[in-house]
């Protein structure tokens, strides 16, 4: 709680904190309009995960290409610009009135996604090491926090009876305070890292880490993309609570990011990964159970188990020494983040071909191989 003290005291560190609230937020707003915008424009599952995949897709584009941009111009106005393409480019899905256009404007608002995370996560990372704190865990809390923001905006649907409408207001909220805060950050710049690695071989070790994170990511990305369709089409619930799995997933996933810190000094690194494998596993039992309570209740703990694994996986590459500890993590979070955005997608086509029930039990399988796999890391911990 130092961190989330430290960031909530200082505009210094709160103004890259509200870039990672932003980042989710507009995100999460399109996830709970999904069932609507997919409903506008009739198109199918399957066809709803390809639109999905081209934000994906623009991602992936971004990806390669910010590294490069942040180097010549500085993490922190790269950062500036791309919350403003975010900002720009996220109303775009809510304006597609035919589904090629809706493919286009995700692949935009991918990639500014994309551009954006690469940026702040290269802020916050220099801030830490410019000002000797510790501060990239409580920042990725204030990511989980724009989804609960986001997922609170479900009741505003009936009021505000336009999905145009709610993310304007978002989108104007977000310029207007950023420009109050961009120039807290607008002149950090990463410093170079020169360090080469030792060769492929010493990556095995990190490659079952980053499955690892493929696996947990990509779960992350399904529920924020299709809890809402779950609870609609499978459970039967209210256009009220259609976003009550979202919020509730995001609420213990907020909360687990700001208070996962002492779990892990208690417990360890394994144990944090076999406790979070085995109360999502559970988590998706309640889901699977097929209530409205259960669901709901389901993806609460669904949250709260992921919540603490991510983080711990950078934990734990951020102690490799056969690599530099920058480049171990990038690896894991690149498939943790490939996992994000293909998940979603894998889900849609699987449940257009066999159904949406279905593939949550594809997920709960994926849980439970990761909570036995991390299982054996733990017990190899204690010989």
């Amino acid at each position: 709680m130092n961190s989330l003290r430290l960031i909530l005291s200082n505009k210094r560190y709160f103004a890259p904190a509200y870039a990672f609230l932003c980042l989710n937020l507009v995100y999460g707003t399109w996830a709970i309009y999904i069932p609507q915008i997919k409903q506008h424009l009739g198109i199918d599952k399957a066809e709803l995960g390809i639109a999905i995949f081209a934000m994906a897709l623009g991602s992936f584009v971004s990806l390669t290409l910010a590294p490069t941009i942040n180097d010549r111009i500085g993490c922190g106005k790269a950062t500036a610009w791309g919350l403003l393409l975010l900002s720009v480019f996220g109303a775009g899905p809510f304006l597609a009135e035919s589904y090629a256009t809706l493919c286009i404007a995700l692949f935009l608002v991918g990639a500014a996604q994309g551009f954006l995370d690469v940026s702040m996560n290269a802020t916050v990372s220099q801030i830490e090491k410019d000002d000797k704190v510790t501060l990239m865990a409580a920042m990725h809390g204030f990511f989980s926090l724009g989804g609960v923001v986001a997922g609170l905006g479900t009741f505003l649907i009936p009021i505000f009876d336009s999905a145009l409408l709610h993310i304007l207001l978002i989108i104007i909220l977000i310029i207007t305070v950023n420009l109050k805060l961009v120039r807290q950050y607008a002149g950090v710049c990463s410093t170079l890292n020169t360090e080469k690695s030792k060769g492929s071989n010493y990556l095995r070790p990190l490659l079952l880490l980053g499955v690892i994170s493929f696996v947990v990511m990509g779960s992350e990305g399904a529920i924020v993309d299709w809890s809402g369709l779950y609870l609609s089409e499978v459970v039967g619930t209210s256009e009220f609570l259609v976003g009550a799995g979202f919020l509730s997933f995001s609420i213990t996933m907020t909360l687990g990011r700001f208070f996962g810190d002492a779990l892990s000094e208690k417990i360890g690194s394994e144990g944090v990964l076999f406790l979070g494998s085995v109360i999502g596993v559970l988590g998706y039992l309640g889901v699977l159970w097929g209530t409205t309570l259960s669901s709901i209740l389901g993806f609460s703990a669904i949250g709260a188990g992921l919540s603490v694994m991510v983080p711990e996986l950078f934990r734990m590459a951020g102690r490799a020494t056969a690599i530099s500890s920058n480049k171990a993590i990038a690896l894991v979070a690149g498939f943790g983040y490939s996992g994000f955005l293909i998940g979603p997608v894998i889900l849609g086509i699987s449940a257009e071909a066999y159904g949406l029930v279905s593939s949550y039990y594809g997920l709960t399988a994926a849980i439970i191989i990761v909570s036995i796999v991390t299982l054996n890391l733990l017990l190899r911990t204690k010989h």
